[in-house]
């Protein structure tokens, strides 16, 4: 039975040819129909294109030409979506089974995020990473929800606005913490894997932690300069905290009885 709300698969694709079969071939695999496809291609030039041509019947919009990075194609496929949820599934990445889409349709109601566990996969090794049920903005200051796991309402994005261009790396966890801080979003964690995410895309490689953490510094001071500073106030009482409890002295005082544990 087809749920109430259309789903808008984006992916993204540059030169992943490969990935690119993988994702569509997943895609195309699903028991659940109730959904449209996207395809944004930065004009590859590895075969990416004519895999895209070759599978353009299962589309409902595709485009192959030059953008400006990967946010500039991300917010291409927002604006073709027409689906009431969108979900980004990006080349190189699938699904877990072929009822994926299936099993997690009905979960899609009401709420702007709703988000489920992922299954990170690096080389012949992978674990599940758990996002949290509670959000908080100590978890969003140093993790992000993977947006292979997300599905976000589009009305969502006319009231944050689209992923901003200006950034390399972080704009899609700019955006979730702006939506949820700022604009107090609603969400609700599904505690299932329905993804497989594979490890070597822009954001996870070692290469770029350095400029990850300059754009999150730099969105941080931007819009949160003040709850920041009671983070940081608060980050350095737990550091006291830590050094306290591994105190020698401390841990004889709690022995004896002269002070409790903390």
């Amino acid at each position: 039975m087809l749920d109430d709300h259309l789903i808008s698969i984006i992916t993204v694709n540059y030169n992943n040819k490969l990935g690119l079969e993988r994702t569509l071939k997943s895609v195309q695999s699903q028991t659940y129909t109730n959904f449209e496809h996207i395809v944004v291609d930065g004009e590859s030039t590895d075969g990416s294109k004519e895999i895209i041509e070759s599978n353009k019947q299962y589309f409902t919009y595709w485009v192959s030409e030059p953008d400006k990075g990967i946010y500039n194609a991300m917010n291409k496929g927002i604006k073709a979506a027409k689906g009431d949820y969108l979900f980004f599934l990006n080349s190189g990445d699938d699904f877990l089974g072929t009822d994926s889409l299936e099993n997690i349709s009905t979960h899609l109601k009401t709420y702007d995020f709703i988000y489920f566990n992922i299954n990170v996969k690096d080389g012949n090794n992978s674990y599940v990473k758990k996002c949290p049920s509670t959000m908080s903005f100590s978890f969003l200051h140093n993790d992000t929800i993977p947006h292979q796991s997300i599905f976000i309402k589009k009305s969502l994005f006319k009231h944050v606005g689209n992923y901003d261009e200006n950034l390399k790396i972080v704009s899609d966890w700019k955006f979730l913490i702006l939506a949820l801080i700022k604009h107090n979003a609603t969400y609700k964690h599904i505690d299932a894997v329905f993804t497989n995410f594979y490890r070597g895309g822009i954001s996870s490689l070692e290469a770029n932690k350095v400029l990850v953490n300059k754009e999150r510094e730099q969105v941080l001071k931007q819009e949160f300069s003040v709850i920041l500073n009671d983070l940081n106030e608060n980050l350095k009482l737990q550091r006291t905290l830590r050094t306290l409890r591994k105190s020698r002295k401390i841990k004889l005082l709690i022995r004896l009885g002269l002070i409790n544990k903390f």
